[in-house]
């Protein structure tokens, strides 16, 4: 949901710092999250100065796919005589952040459904920022007034800032 300027012949870069500043204004929630952990921050500074202040933090933990499943991958029969083929093995980390996507898009519409939201900016890696939009209610939706494919949580909060602020 990018916000689009209304001049033209400007660079894309200069576009996409005038949507920043204008979509984390002071008190917005700004969501940071990937399949592990999720930050609620709220933007305690300005437009044009952002300061993030922690809400919550949901974390899961999420141990590789070797860690989770040690069973080997089955076998079909596919047709009349003995040629079998090997499956897929089941990606658990994957299906983890997935569910965990899920999870945070629950915290976030119990957060808006009390109010506690007007501006949302959400913050996740490209595949997590698209499991959570599926699962976003139409509330949710409704807040959001940027959405940044970025992997932003292994960050210090000043550091998320800045970057956020560079963009």
């Amino acid at each position: 949901m990018p916000v689009q300027s209304r001049r033209r012949n400007r660079n894309p870069k200069e576009r996409y710092t005038d949507m920043i500043d204008s979509v984390i204004p002071h008190d917005a929630l700004v969501l940071v999250g990937d399949g592990r952990k999720a930050l609620f921050l709220r933007n305690k500074g300005g437009a044009a100065r952002l300061r993030f202040e922690v809400e919550d933090v949901l974390e899961q933990d999420n141990p590789s796919t070797s860690e989770q499943g040690t069973d080997q991958p089955g076998r079909a029969v596919t047709g009349a005589g003995t040629a079998r083929s090997a499956m897929e093995e089941t990606d658990w980390h994957r299906l983890a952040e997935d569910r965990f996507a899920v999870e945070i898009a629950e915290a976030l519409y119990r957060r808006v459904h009390a109010g506690h939201c007007e501006k949302l900016v959400v913050v996740a890696p490209p595949k997590v920022l698209g499991e959570m939009r599926k699962a976003f209610h139409k509330e949710v939706s409704a807040c959001i007034s940027a959405e940044i494919p970025k992997e932003l949580t292994s960050h210090p909060l000043p550091e998320i800032a800045k970057i956020l602020a560079a963009l």
